[in-house]
């Protein structure tokens, strides 16, 4: 029997001058604090929408969110949820595990854990000093930051949607070179798309400005991994082998709101035009997570702030999507292991409803870097490692991650490429400024 590989180390805070140890002292707290800031900015809608029971409810949740914070600055361990949401069973399991793991020392604390199960965990924290506090249970504190970012985006929004429907009037009339040469573009528009983080920033303004569409020959040097070539002919396959005409369907795993989630919903209305699909699955967050990243309401909202906007092609795509939604041919999912700190690699023990229904798509889209930390375990992994290797046996269906660099792991170079980008660019891994489209056959 081979021998089992044995997993490289978790990234983690403990490693000094780490992009985790600085995300775990800086970032983090500044994400707290921005936090604790809307909350107060807040009182006086909260007393006007629910008297003195809503401002004794942002106190709470406002101390509670102090004590975390203190928590984490002075790395203290890191406790159990007490608190009786559906998924709080499954978190302090996890947090056994981790314990179990931790040399037998028993205590796991914010600097000394895996980065990713520590930043999950602030995020569900935040989670619940609000879940925990009615009547404010609803307050989604990184609303704003997310309608602002998609606001600053106007011009950008415009030039796509201008696009997008300039295309769509001769889509029929394009030969397959043309097809593939749209779908490529669409697919970087997407990839580029994931620039807009608010939790990379700590909150700060990341809107995209420009057209994207403008500078995509210039970025196409800085996509490390590039497969595009490969879903095209995962495409074109599909669609010779099914001719008993069952659905061909596309799953997105969404990342963030604003701009980004405007050039995914642009790249799924494309794969229904042309043809290349016949329904596409988006997941988001059941919970606010991680800053910007994308909940039904984000969803909604979006459909309907184009729809009613006036511009012309801004709303034509928003009427044209709400028909998509009501016909189901695009169809919005979430569920609750999104937002547990399990890699993939747990999805099928954890959630086998998930898994299950993952198994049904012809080709997973993961957008963004957090999927990508969740894909590969978030591990200190050599740069030539296989993408399909790193993926630990999570293998559901095809799959292709869009992400741009925001964390210190990445799998599936060529011998010698990260060495050479790291010596002229020692920060290349966490800047945002390089990405792939990184494509596995799940075979």
């Amino acid at each position: 029997m081979a021998a089992v590989a044995v997993l490289p180390v978790s990234l983690s805070a403990r490693f000094k001058g780490s992009f985790a140890y600085f995300t775990v002292k800086d970032r983090l707290p500044q994400i707290l604090t921005r936090v604790i800031d809307t909350l107060h900015r807040h009182k006086n809608e909260f007393f006007e929408e629910h008297g003195e029971k809503g401002v004794e409810a942002e106190k709470r949740a406002i101390s509670f969110l102090s004590k975390l914070r203190n928590e984490l600055q002075t790395d203290k361990p890191v406790t159990p949820l007490e608190d009786e949401l559906p998924d709080a069973a499954l978190w302090n399991q996890y947090l056994d595990y981790q314990r179990n793991l931790a040399n037998g020392s028993g205590e796991l604390s914010w600097f000394q854990s895996p980065w990713l199960f520590v930043e999950c965990y602030m995020y569900r924290r935040i989670h619940a000093a609000l879940a925990q506090n009615p009547p404010i249970e609803n307050f989604d504190v990184f609303k704003e930051g997310k309608a602002q970012n998609f606001f600053e985006s106007q011009e950008a929004v415009i030039a796509l949607c201008t696009y997008f429907q300039e295309l769509l009037k001769n889509i029929k009339d394009l030969d397959e070179k043309q097809l593939q040469e749209e779908l490529f573009k669409l697919l970087q528009v997407s990839l580029w798309g994931n620039k807009c983080d608010l939790s990379f920033s700590a909150g700060e303004d990341s809107s995209q400005k420009s057209s994207p569409l403008q500078s995509l020959e210039n970025l196409l040097p800085y996509i490390v991994v590039n497969d595009m070539e490969k879903i095209w002919s995962l495409f074109v396959n599909t669609r010779k082998r099914n001719t008993e005409k069952s659905n061909v369907r596309v799953d997105i795993v969404l990342d963030n709101a604003g701009f980004e989630l405007v050039s995914d919903f642009v790249l799924a209305d494309f794969l229904l035009s042309s043809k290349l699909a016949d329904e596409v699955h988006f997941h988001g967050k059941s919970i606010p997570w991680y800053v910007s990243d994308t909940t039904k309401h984000d969803f909604n909202w979006t459909v309907k702030q184009l729809q009613s906007a006036n511009h012309m092609w801004m709303s034509r795509c928003g009427i044209n999507w709400e028909g998509n939604l009501k016909k189901g041919v695009w169809v919005y999912h979430d569920h609750m292991f999104w937002t547990l700190p399990h890699d993939f690699s747990s999805m099928a023990g954890v959630a086998p409803d998930l898994y299950a229904d993952l198994q049904k798509s012809n080709l997973l889209f993961f957008k963004g870097d957090l999927n990508y930390r969740k894909l590969t375990g978030d591990r200190k992994w050599e740069y030539t490692v296989p993408f399909h290797q790193a993926l630990n046996k999570f293998h559901p269906a095809p799959l292709c991650s869009l992400r741009t660099l925001k964390s210190d792991t990445q799998v599936g170079l060529k011998p010698g490429q990260g060495e050479e980008i790291q010596a002229s660019e020692p920060e290349w891994m966490v800047s945002g400024k390089y990405g792939v489209v990184q494509f596995d056959a799940a075979l």
